[in-house]
């Protein structure tokens, strides 16, 4: 089974819990703090395998969630740092954030690798809080937590030739004939309903590998028929070969069929346009196919002089030898992949950073007789607190009148007694003389 489409949930590692703990040897008298750093969370990366064709992996795991930092040593060890989590995909993936539709990473080279979700930092120990006016702190911080989200992989086919065309104009018959591949072959549309790859031997050590794609029809580029499951995988061809039959034996104008398929291209990425193609005049064989044929190439060369057509018949393997001339000679002058910009123009493409910055913005509202505080980056504070000891609670209160957070909440009302919720947390003000 082909899968070309998935949704999975990344989280990185959470980092390990920074360590209150003091010196405690012999011929040492105050010793002083020693506890040491939690180690950092591990990442989740994406590695390009050429080894993949398909995301059928992610079809049967759908969560992946990296391993969490030490927690800090005593002796003023720092815990141990977590092993990243590779996650292999095949090359062409394209990777969305879920909630933003934004492009996190284009995957197209082998052992290429992006980090899709960052693991949290460790939190420092109780020796990263001395000072001259207090030499033994009992204050550690947890550890930050790993960043989580859900993103949508996208597979493009990466394939030197695209087989295009109308459904049952032999393109998975050609595909048979010159390569290994064995797609389902049938005298109905749609017979082919995902990608088929096959390695193609031209004959004088020269080789490429072709796609059989699935059938396009008009109204594609807005999703009719297989429409976008059909369309992205164009984008990642080197050459498309435009197959069409020119027997018309389902009554259609072959020439009509190459304007409509180059329609549907140019309305779903422009740059198809201008990517390479071979007319593929197919069904030589049947009746009448030499008259279509002089008709088809008469006013193609009135829009399209340039433009070569190369007869053949995928079932008689006439002229089939010729095609794969053309296309080999034809891969020799094209790079080996095409750019990233030619697939998405630059103004449509946005990148997602991975670096939050910080806000020290914070709101304040009224709900009913209750305050509530929304700031990320005291929420964030919040949980790198740790609230078991006395000396972690004032350093909060500090880091908050500091902020202008106490004053904030005066100049709304807040009196001894309110609650003032931050995040998931709820405190009670009170007023210190």
């Amino acid at each position: 089974m082909f899968v070309d489409k998935a949704k999975i949930y990344v989280k990185g590692g959470d980092g390990g819990d920074g360590l209150v703990a003091f010196r405690r040897e012999k011929y040492v008298p105050e010793g002083g703090p020693a506890g040491g750093d939690g180690g950092d969370g591990g990442d989740v990366i994406f590695k390009v395998d050429e080894g993949l064709r398909t995301l059928m992996d992610f079809r049967y795991q759908k969560h992946f969630k990296a391993d969490r930092g030490e927690k800090g040593r005593n002796k003023s060890q720092h815990g141990a740092n977590a092993d990243d989590m590779i996650v292999k995909v095949p090359p062409g993936t394209v990777v969305i954030d879920d909630d933003t539709q934004e492009i996190i990473a284009d995957l197209t080279r082998h052992d290429q690798q992006v980090v899709i979700s960052k693991g949290g930092r460790g939190g420092r120990g109780n020796i990263r809080f001395a000072t001259p006016n207090n030499p033994a702190p009992e204050i550690a911080e947890n550890g930050e937590e790993g960043q989580e989200r859900w993103v949508i992989l996208e597979l493009k086919v990466m394939a030197d030739v695209g087989l295009v065309g109308f459904p049952s104009v032999g393109k998975s018959t050609l595909l048979s004939v010159v390569s290994a591949a064995q797609p389902k072959i049938g005298a109905y549309h749609f017979t082919t309903l995902t990608p088929n790859l096959g390695v193609v031997d031209v004959g004088d050590g020269r080789s490429f590998v072709m796609a059989d794609l699935p059938g396009l029809i008009e109204g594609a580029h807005q999703g009719v028929g297989l429409g976008h499951e059909f369309l992205r995988h164009v984008e990642r061809t080197r050459v498309i070969v435009h197959i069409i039959d020119m027997a018309a034996t389902e009554g259609r104008d072959p020439f009509d069929d190459w304007v409509k398929i180059n329609d549907e291209l140019k309305l779903y990425n422009a740059k198809l346009e201008e990517r390479p193609q071979i007319v593929v005049a197919n069904k030589m064989d049947m009746p009448d196919a030499e008259v279509y044929l002089a008709e088809f190439s008469e006013r193609l060369n009135e829009v399209h002089p340039s433009a070569q057509i190369i007869p053949i018949s995928a079932v008689t393997k006439s002229g089939v030898q010729e095609l794969l001339y053309k296309i080999a000679d034809l891969l020799e002058t094209i790079p080996e992949m095409p750019l990233v910009e030619e697939l998405v123009d630059l103004s449509e493409r946005k990148v997602y950073r991975l670096e939050a910055k910080e806000d020290d913005d914070f709101t304040i509202r009224r709900e009913n007789d209750d305050f509530v505080v929304e700031s990320p980056s005291i929420e964030k504070l919040i949980k790198r607190t740790n609230f078991s000891t006395e000396e972690a609670v004032m350093r909060f209160a500090r880091i908050l009148r500091k902020k202008g957070i106490d004053k904030a909440l005066r100049e709304k009302g807040a009196k001894d007694g309110h609650t003032v919720r931050i995040g998931d947390f709820e405190f009670e003000f009170v007023e210190r003389e």
